[in-house]
């Protein structure tokens, strides 16, 4: 919790990454009393309220309390949904583990005096208050008067305090007690029983509604309809169940293997003995055996080192070495003395140990850290169980919409109710008010729409992307940002090594270029190369990095596994191509791994047979050098490092140092070995996709951990930044004492002027001025420190640097979190047609938090991890993305087609049905059946069928449904029809052989068995139907986002059939009006979904977005200081630069805001 208010009836509770706002209830007997009488005489409906409307239970049965006393917790989201959840606390019994201490206020039952478990049990009841929340146990803190998190050790220890309280073990006692509040170690998801999902799905309140029309329909004996749309809904709740069904069968299935591991686990009186992982409880010694296992929680590792596989949370299936967490004396929380390495000391719920490394001091020992939901695992099954709330305009404009007809409606009961009554004919208004009423509001609308949705998934399907949200698919035809990984996405996966340039008295030497296939002749680089890997042998195969194997793999030497002094350690030799190696081989016997955080790696080696010990040094080659000795560093070091770098070359420093055992300091004054220059070269689909997307107008932003330089080489390279653009370097520092954090704005170097007579290289030469102002010739660049640094103390520059911000280099996971979210809140107050108002994440590796923060995520890995991911592809290429954007705009498109069509087609039946009404009149079934069935039900099921257009449109298709080009075409429409209808009602009284025949009362007498029911109900029907043929043929809208409609090839025979079908019933009787209808309603349409029309009408009326990102983008266009150049800000005077929010029109402010969508 991170508030509490004065009276403890509310705080706020942290689950994840989100804030959750907590209230207090207590139930009081009268009110509960009082709801069940309610469920009881209203026969459920207030019960069904209740369960769509979970706060009105709540605050029908219970009155607001102290949240000490509270029996009900009300949870709200702080997010826009503002979601209510309710939940009951419950009561965790100690008294049942007959514990042996109990006498004292001031006893301890854990041992660690800091854990909140101690604070949260009520003596002498011994009793314990929780809830559950999102499957993370929360428990009440007596001192604190506030819910804690249980199921993970405090975060507050530190490295002494890990070895100190939990080196030895637990207690049983205390691990009893721990299993009882914490919870059994395992990652539980429950495969849904049927009846629950469709009870569920039934429950939607489009389906209630459903129900009562079909129940209405059927009593009033129109049962062929009823049956049609029964089967398809039936048929659409079937496929939504069995997805739904499939999703949690394959979760489990997923979870459930690592939730009965066969583990060994330590105590403080038993000593260690066999388990199931099941009942580890934070704080247990776990031992690690050498045999390949997956781990069934999340640990520290104290003793010992192991190498595990990490693709269940990376995506990438590369072995990583982990070292004990230090035994030292401070004061310093273990995470805050590791910074960003701490997870090299973390072993990972789900990730695989592959090989254990035992000291000689005894087995590899790990505590175990957190276990259940709150572990690695847990948290991405969660973020699966419990996905973010999609902000879709199109449903949220549905379900206006629906009640706009609903009110339309209920104006046909009311219209119904005085005609009838004044016929005096009372015996049948309730039936007929009623059957008018839900004419309106066409019960086919969610089965039509998930229809559309499953044609789209299947197209989706046969191009090898694979989607576990289809609701999402119609939010990605309003992409128009995509953030992209680089390695493995936009370049290949891995790396070629291209040369490397050894270093000898503070001098380059000539490039030794691998090309050749010479083999490296022996020197120190080449026992760099060769030893500074953290490469393992597994089945018989080398494997680790991409990059440490590349270089490996150059120097032709051959690794070995071997176990010397009940240590295990690698052994490299040379190989049979090896040059004249003077050496036996080499032994590595400590590893330093790499970290993102130090950006390097070491070893120390021992040539065989020699007395020698050797530091072998790589990484960034800032970083190395700062560790060298200056006069080892060449003169033009910084020069020739900008030559490749700009290049889009990765670059790697290697350095040496000959170790005297009795020195303390050994990552320093090292020798200064060379540069190693590796290309990671782009994917061949990468430019011409980002060319694609360029031309559509939808924008590309790179988000990688890669260095800046290299970052910005692919991005020119690849075309996401164009030859002719400027590149904005942004560097902030944290401030230093008195001076405040500072921000430096300085244009990129030209990477020709330094590369000056450097072969194969190829690099136009631009002057370094900023031309003539264009909104996009400026691009940003920034590493992940410097975007800390931004958002902690320049958060008003954020939005500024966002509108043109294109690369961000050495982003940590979470940083790429964070960035997607600033880009959401970039058009937070948008209409849905803004630069960042969706957006698209693209990843290979490494990004999968960001794939699920992002409005869709596509991952191209098939690792466990991209299970979180929306969609996933088979081919590891970005060719996905414009096809993935391409169906999005195909089945949006479609769904606001199938939605316009079924709207006019009630309203088109409800005009007719009260035309009739004032003859007290009603259609025959047949011919309901003719138009819902034959006509309506098929379009629905085939108008959906027209595949996405092969090109990408450069704006897209209208994200609102309550917007002017479609509310003008709907009241238009209904107005021709309504003339159309009215007219022929009216004249078909004027004809000479007109005569009023029997009305559905019986109060005029048929003069014949087969007779019509009367000439309105012959001239209203066949006017009715094909106005239904011809709508469904303006809808059906092609280019540019569907092809023409002449592919859908069944939709067009369907289409031609039915015409046919009507003109043969009708013969040619009434062809002339039925020329005019077709003419007028094309025409309208076609005039209301001109898009230069309305671009036109927008800029006579000069609207203009509210959208963040258009105010800003209008804003920095009039402002001739930006982009900043060649100076420094600091954060005490960022203030001057934050805008000032633009007011919007407020005249005709409805028709304004849906003109935004065009």
């Amino acid at each position: 919790p991170l508030l509490q208010d004065s009276s403890g009836t509310v705080a706020e509770l942290n689950i994840g990454r989100s804030v959750t706002e907590i209230f207090g209830y207590k139930t009081q007997g009268c009110r509960k009393a009082m709801c069940i009488a309610g469920y009881i005489f209203s026969c459920g409906a207030l019960l069904l309220l209740f369960y769509w409307k979970p706060a009105w239970d709540v605050w029908a049965n219970c009155i607001p309390c102290n949240l000490q006393e509270a029996d009900v917790i009300l949870l709200r989201t702080t997010d826009e949904f503002q979601k209510y959840t309710r939940k009951k606390v419950t009561w965790i019994d100690l008294s049942k583990l007959n514990l042996s201490v109990r006498d004292t206020s001031d006893s301890l039952f854990i041992a660690d005096k800091d854990s909140v478990i101690n604070r949260a049990i009520m003596k002498p009841e011994l009793k314990v208050r929780s809830i559950q929340v999102q499957k993370i146990w929360y428990i009440w803190d007596l001192s604190m008067k506030q819910f804690q998190k249980v199921g993970s050790l405090d975060d507050s220890n530190s490295c002494y305090d890990i070895h100190d309280k939990f080196g030895t073990g637990l207690t049983r006692e205390e691990q009893n007690i721990r299993r009882l509040v914490c919870g059994p170690n395992a990652i539980e998801v429950e495969i849904r029983p049927i009846w629950k999902l469709l009870f569920k799905e039934i429950l939607n309140p489009f389906y209630v509604f459903q129900t009562f029309t079909l129940t209405l329909w059927l009593s009033q004996g129109y049962v062929e309809y009823s049956v049609a749309i029964i089967i398809l809904s039936v048929i659409s709740i079937g496929l939504t169940v069995y997805d739904l069904r499939q999703q949690s069968v394959k979760l489990h299935d997923l979870v459930e293997e690592h939730n009965k591991v066969q583990v060994t686990a330590c105590t403080k009186d038993e000593g260690c003995k066999k388990l199931e992982s099941h009942y580890l409880v934070p704080g247990d010694i776990l031992v690690l055996e050498g045999k390949k296992h997956s781990l069934p929680c999340d640990a520290i590792l104290i003793d010992g080192g192991c190498i595990v596989d990490e693709g269940m949370l990376t995506g990438e299936s590369i072995p990583v070495t982990k070292t004990p967490l230090p035994h030292m004396e401070n004061t310093k929380s273990w995470k805050t003395h590791s910074a960003e390495d701490y997870r090299r000391h973390v072993l990972f719920c789900g990730t695989e140990v592959i090989q254990t490394k035992p000291t000689g001091k005894g087995p590899v020992r790990a505590v175990v850290l957190q276990t259940g939901f709150n572990t690695a695992k847990g948290d991405l099954v969660r973020s699966i169980l419990y996905p973010k709330p999609m902000n879709f305009k199109l449903y949220r404009d549905a379900f206006k919409f629906i009640i706009i007809l609903t009110l339309i409606g209920v104006l046909g009961l009311i219209y119904t109710v005085c005609v009838y009554v004044q016929h005096k004919v009372i015996a049948e208004t309730v039936a007929m008010a009623l059957l008018l009423f839900t004419v309106s509001v066409p019960p086919a609308i969610p089965a039509a729409l998930t229809t559309g949705i499953v044609y789209a998934q299947k197209r989706l399907k046969n191009k090898k992307i694979f989607c576990i949200s289809p609701q999402r698919i119609n939010i990605c035809g309003q992409i128009n940002l995509v953030c992209f990984d680089k390695t493995g996405t936009l370049t290949e996966d891995g790396l070629d090594l291209w040369g490397l340039i050894p270093s000898e008295g503070s001098r380059f030497q000539n490039v030794y270029s691998f090309a050749s296939g010479t083999p490296l002749p022996w020197g120190l680089p080449c026992g760099a190369m060769a030893s500074c890997h953290s490469l393992i042998v597994l089945d018989e195969k080398i494997q680790g990095d991409p990059l440490d194997r590349k270089m490996f793999e150059c120097t032709c030497w051959v690794n070995v596994t071997v176990i010397l002094t009940a240590c295990t350690h690698v052994i490299v030799k040379p190989g049979p191509n090896t040059r004249n190696a003077p050496v036996d081989g080499i032994a590595i016997l400590h590893q330093f791994p790499f970290s993102s955080g130090l950006q390097r790696m070491s070893v120390i080696t021992q040539q065989l047979g020699k007395d020698q010990y050797d530091l072998y040094m790589k990484g960034a080659p800032e970083m190395v050098t700062s560790f060298c000795r200056p006069e080892t560093v060449p003169t033009d070091f910084v020069k020739e490092l900008k030559v490749y770098t700009t290049q889009g070359f990765r670059v790697i420093a290697l350095a040496h140092r000959a170790l005297n055992m009795g020195k303390d300091e050994v990552e320093s004054d090292l020798t200064f070995l060379g540069l190693l220059i590796m290309e990671n070269r782009l994917k061949a689909e990468t430019k011409p996709v980002l060319e694609e997307l360029s031309t559509a107008r939808i924008r590309s932003v790179m988000i990688t951990g890669d260095n800046l330089q290299t970052a910005v080489t692919v991005a020119k390279n690849s075309g996401m930044i164009s030859k002719t653009s400027k590149v904005i370097l942004i560097e902030a520092s944290e401030p230093e004492g008195p001076t405040p954090a500072s921000i430096t704005w300085q244009l990129m170097e030209d990477s020709k002027q330094m590369a000056a007579g450097i072969t194969d290289t190829c690099v136009n030469i631009e002057e370094r001025t900023i031309p003539e102002r264009e909104s996009n010739n400026y691009h940003f660049a920034l590493n992940g420190k410097s975007y800390q640094i931004i958002v902690k103390h320049f958060k008003s520059l954020l939005p500024k640097i966002l509108v043109n911000g294109t690369v961000f280099a050495r982003m940590s996971p979470g940083q790429k979190s964070s960035l997607i979210e600033e880009f959401q809140k970039l058009n937070s107050h948008g209409q849905g047609d803004e630069l960042c108002s969706n957006i698209l994440s693209c990843s290979y590796t490494g990004v999968f938090q960001a794939l699920k923060m992002a409005h869709a995520g596509i991952s191209l890995s098939e690792q466990e991890a991209s299970v979180a991911s929306p969609f996933t592809s088979q081919v590891p290429n970005i060719e996905c993305v414009p096809e993935l954007i391409r169906e999005g705009r195909a089945a949006l498109v479609a769904s606001f087609a199938v939605f316009k069509y079924l709207t006019l087609y009630g309203l088109t039946q409800f005009i007719g049905t009260a035309l009739l009404y004032w003859q007290l009149q009603i259609f025959g079934n047949y011919q309901y059946l003719m138009q819902d069935v034959v006509i309506t039900l098929l379009v629905c099921l085939t108008m959906s069928l027209t595949q996405a257009y092969p090109k990408l449109a450069p704006y897209r298709p209208p994200g609102q449904l309550i917007s002017p080009p479609l509310l003008l075409s709907v009241i238009l429409h209904t107005g021709i029809t309504a003339i159309m209808l009215v007219c022929g009602f009216l004249l078909v009284k004027q004809q000479p052989w007109y005569s009023e025949m029997a009305n559905h009362s019986g109060k005029v007498p048929l003069p014949a068995p087969h007779s019509v029911l009367s000439y309105e109900d012959t001239t209203l029907w066949p006017l009715t139907t094909i106005n239904c043929i011809i709508l469904a043929f303006v809808f059906s809208k092609g280019k540019p986002f569907r092809k023409p409609i002449y592919t859908n090839y069944i939709f067009s025979v369907l289409l031609l059939t039915q015409l046919g079908i009507c003109l043969f019933l009708l013969f040619a009787d009434i062809n002339a009006v039925y020329k005019g209808m077709q003419v007028s309603g094309t025409e309208v349409d076609v005039v209301l979904q001109n898009r230069h029309l309305w671009l036109l009408i927008k800029k006579c009326c000069q609207f203009r977005s509210r959208s963040q990102y258009r105010k800003w983008q209008r804003k920095l266009e009039k402002d001739p200081t930006w982009p900043p150049l060649k100076r420094k800000d600091f954060a005490e005077n960022t203030v001057s630069l934050a805008a000032v929010p633009l007011t919007g029109i407020t005249l005709w402010r409805i028709i304004y805001e849906a003109l935004l969508t065009i």
